[in-house]
C-alpha cells in the first residue's frame, strides 16, 4: 500500500451467478475467494438502488486482481446494453493464457462467444455469459511486459 490507497476490486454485474462462475473460474482460472450477501439497508443507498436490492457479492481472484460479481436478485434489473470500446467507463477485462486457440475453442461451452471479428492473429476478445468485452492474449504478451517493467 503506498500513499494510503491499495486497489480492492473491480466490480461486474451479471445475471446468473453459477454461469459467470463456471465461465472465469473454470475457464479463465480465477479463484474463489468468498461470496456475501449484505442486507438491503444500507447497501441501497450505497448503491442507489430502491429496495429490495437482493444481491449476492462473490469474488474472485486472479494474479492479484479481485473480480466481483454481482447478482440481483430482484424485478427490475435493466437488460444488458451492448457498449462501444470508446465509451467512457471500464472497458474489458483482459487475461493472457498458454493456448489461445485452445481457449477460443471452449469459450461457448461456457457460455461466451467468441467476437471472430477482432481476431487480429496476437489477441482477440471475446464476450462473457453477460456481454462482459474479455480480451484473450497470448502469454507472450505478459512476459514482455514484466521483462518491460523489470
Amino acid at each position: 500500500m503506498t500513499d494510503g490507497v491499495a486497489f480492492n476490486h473491480v466490480g461486474q454485474c451479471v445475471t446468473d451467478l453459477a454461469r459467470a462462475r463456471r465461465f472465469y473460474e473454470e475457464l479463465l482460472g480465477f479463484t474463489f475467494e468468498r461470496e456475501i450477501k449484505p442486507p438491503d439497508e444500507p447497501s441501497d443507498r450505497l448503491l442507489r438502488l430502491e429496495p429490495p436490492v437482493g444481491m449476492t457479492a462473490t469474488y474472485l481472484r486472479r494474479d492479484g486482481l479481485v473480480l466481483e460479481l454481482l447478482h440481483f436478485d430482484r424485478a427490475g434489473n435493466p437488460p444488458y446494453r451492448e457498449r462501444v470500446m470508446n465509451e467512457p467507463g471500464l472497458t474489458h477485462l483482459s487475461v493472457s493464457v498458454d493456448d489461445v486457440d485452445g481457449v477460443l475453442a471452449r469459450v461457448p461451452d461456457y457460455g461466451g462467444e467468441v467476437l471472430a471479428d477482432t481476431n487480429i492473429g496476437f489477441g482477440v476478445f471475446v464476450r462473457d455469459p453477460d456481454g462482459q468485452l474479455v480480451e484473450v492474449l497470448p502469454m507472450a504478451y505478459r512476459r514482455a511486459l514484466d521483462e518491460t517493467s523489470a
